[in-house]
């Protein structure tokens, strides 16, 4: 039976210059430096999504890096398998035309936005962004705080900072943020974040690929009695989702033979089968797909100990 696991931050694009030159220049060093090569396109993602029930493939869209993966595109690729794929629209909430394409993604079947604001140099505050988020938050769709990929020059890393949403939590208690890396390279206070607003969660794509990283801020969310706020997030296309849930079931090895603390198993395995739609109040063909397996993995669970 697969695993009943969503992966909450995936990507699906022909050309990594759809990120913008400069990202994609990052993007092709990064993957050098691994020894790997870059497979983005929706076969790929296919391939790669076998260990996992459903995906959230996301838009991107910046004005600042002149870089686009139009809503468009995802809902085409959505519709190649509806029951294991949900569309996360990439909204750049600097575009003048921003609630227009709010309004577009929603006619496609987008179930959710996507921004960014390093990549797309806004503050996550600005007046601009502020007016989109009350649509967001009236429609009751979720927001998803992700990069495109490796930091880049051009971009304003300073606005990634998890803290820089504290006012748009404050102000938008009923939408519900999902902060992508868990909030690298500032995870305390993504955790802090966590703490502070309900509506307010983490996926760890990026540290998933960066076991030692992944171990200190699963120790510190465990600390923090925050681990029911994370989701799974492998990353594609820079991390393979069967690697990002080896690397989550096995971040205890730091531990073995020593003194340092390890996480329950059964708090690594809910972090891996938490069900985003449900928490996000997301619906869509993936989201019903998935609650229908669960069920029925539950009742022959339930047989099972009759």
């Amino acid at each position: 039976m697969t695993p009943m696991i969503v992966d909450c931050a995936t990507r699906v694009f022909n050309a990594p210059e759809q990120l913008g030159r400069e990202t994609a220049a990052a993007v092709r060093r990064m993957m050098a430096s691994r020894g790997s090569r870059l497979e983005s396109t929706a076969a790929a993602h296919e391939r790669a999504s076998a260990p996992v029930a459903a995906s959230l493939v996301h838009g991107f869209q910046s004005r600042l890096l002149d870089a686009g993966i139009p809503n468009e595109f995802v809902a085409e690729v959505v519709r190649t398998n509806p029951a294991r794929l949900a569309g996360i629209a990439g909204i750049d909430p600097m575009s003048p035309d921003a609630r227009a394409q709010l309004e577009r993604a929603l006619e496609l079947g987008l179930v959710g936005v996507s921004i960014s604001p390093s990549a797309q140099g806004f503050h996550p505050a600005h007046s601009d962004a502020m007016r989109l988020y009350a649509r967001i938050e009236e429609l009751g769709l979720p927001l998803f705080v992700l990069r495109p990929g490796p930091p880049v020059p051009a971009g304003t890393l300073e606005f990634d900072r998890p803290t820089g949403l504290d006012e748009v939590a404050r102000a938008h208690p009923k939408m519900r943020i999902v902060v992508g890396e868990l909030g690298w390279p500032w995870t305390d206070e993504c955790l802090a974040m966590l703490i502070k607003h309900p509506n307010v969660f983490a996926e760890i794509s990026g540290v998933a690929g960066r076991p030692w990283q992944l171990y200190t801020a699963l120790l510190g969310a465990q600390a923090m009695g925050v681990l029911d706020k994370l989701f799974f997030g492998s990353g594609f296309p820079y991390e393979q989702p069967a690697k990002a849930i080896e690397h989550l079931y096995s971040v205890n090895a730091f531990a073995h033979g020593t003194q340092l603390p390890a996480i329950p198993r059964t708090a690594l395995r809910s972090i891996a089968e938490r069900d985003p739609f449900s928490v996000l109040g997301i619906d869509s063909p993936a989201a019903r797909s998935v609650r229908g397996d669960r069920a029925a993995a539950e009742g022959d669970l339930s047989r099972d100990r009759r």
